[in-house]
């Protein structure tokens, strides 16, 4: 779950990995969601089972959180498991990738939604979750400096921010469109959260929904991750 000591400056956008940040063009991001990290190493699986030489092979992309109680950490997350034909293309792989991520991400804020863990975050469908979950994939398949295209806001412009409409856990998104917050200084409009169309360079790919023809044999779709580890004193 985000908060208020998390605010980075703007300026810093194409730099930071993790804090949030608050953009013109998507709201609210997450800059740890937004590093597209686990979207790279789906992508290696992919490269590893087209040079495998075998008929198929099997990719796995997974999203986790861990929670600490009883002086124990408990990491517990979300997967899919695929199974793919060999000798798929840059663009259906790419397709491919972001159906696995979407349909894992929007299964995981499902998952911190439970009461179980609403004792501790309010983190399930947090405003800027899946769409940092969405830049950061972009971001992944298409590397480069984006600070341009988003309009990243000062420090001081994304606090009075979140000071005038209260903290981005508090506005639930159970979807890929961005929530936009108006600046509460700026006279002219109406202050109140809305709901905007994604920016053009993140809906040109369409995710895969071909799964009758053999391409894509789906083993997982809903699969939970549970691990234990004792917590240091």
């Amino acid at each position: 779950m985000s908060t208020i000591r998390e605010i980075k400056d703007g300026a810093l956008f194409d730099v930071l990995d993790r804090g949030i940040v608050y953009t013109e063009a998507l709201g609210w991001l997450d800059m740890g969601h937004a590093r597209g990290n686990d979207v790279a190493t789906l992508k290696r699986q992919f490269v590893e089972g087209e040079l495998s030489g075998k008929p198929s092979y099997s990719v796995m992309y997974r999203q986790d959180m861990g929670v600490l109680k009883f002086k124990s950490r408990l990491g517990v997350g979300k997967f899919s498991h695929w199974e793919i034909k060999r000798g798929r293309s840059t663009e259906d792989i790419n397709r491919i990738m972001l159906a696995m991520m979407m349909n894992t991400a929007s299964r995981f804020e499902g998952l911190q939604s439970l009461r179980s863990f609403s004792w501790y975050t309010d983190s399930g469908f947090s405003g800027e979750d899946l769409v940092s979950d969405l830049f950061g994939f972009y971001r992944a398949i298409i590397p480069g400096r984006y600070g341009y295209r988003l309009k990243p806001v000062s420090y001081d412009s994304a606090v009075r921010r979140w000071d005038y409409y209260g903290a981005i856990g508090s506005h639930k998104n159970r979807g890929f469109r961005p929530i936009l917050f108006p600046d509460p200084q700026e006279p002219c409009v109406q202050h109140q959260p809305y709901t905007v169309n994604l920016p053009h360079f993140m809906t040109w790919l369409r995710p895969w929904d071909d799964f009758a023809s053999g391409v894509v044999k789906v083993i997982t779709n809903d699969g939970t991750s549970l691990s234990f580890m004792g917590a240091k004193l």
